[in-house]
């Protein structure tokens, strides 16, 4: 500091926080319902939870997506199976879902490569097409499926 700045523009804080005053003797009621609670309900039923949790963690499998058995076509169900032809059809469109949203991933990647690639991006978009196709099952071994899209 310089010789000549005025200590009494800037006083020094207080050594010690001030003792609060306080007007009653009384405990605070909302301190006393609210430890209270956390003692009779909060505490117990969270270490109940933790021990359940603890428990189960042990056995416990990860499913990322619910997991159906596959059945019998459409085609295959016996006349009159009515849970054959409801099961087949909500096969089906769970798989016609599925294919949809596999649909919009690779029009998504298609638009995207076009778009990074600019004029040349058909050798990338016969990779990822040739992807997509794999995926699909479709027979590989002779390209002229993907050569006849890009004629």
């Amino acid at each position: 500091m310089t010789s000549d700045s005025d200590k009494n523009a800037y006083p020094e804080p207080p050594r010690q926080t001030p003792v609060v005053d306080k007007q009653t003797a009384l405990p605070n009621p909302a301190l006393i319902l609210t430890k209270l609670f956390y003692y009779s309900v909060d505490l117990p039923v969270t270490t109940f939870k933790e021990l359940v949790d603890g428990i189960q963690s042990g056995n416990k499998q990860k499913y990322y997506h619910q997991k159906f058995r596959r059945v019998p076509d459409l085609t295959e169900c016996t006349e009159g199976d009515y849970l054959c032809y409801y099961e087949a059809e909500m096969q089906w469109r769970r798989d016609y879902k599925v294919d949809q949203e596999i649909v919009k991933v690779v029009q998504e990647r298609l638009r995207a490569c076009q778009q990074r690639e600019g004029a040349s991006y058909q050798p990338d978009l016969y990779m990822i097409l040739k992807i997509f196709l794999k995926s699909k099952c479709l027979n590989l071994s002779n390209t002229n499926h993907i050569n006849f899209l890009f004629k």
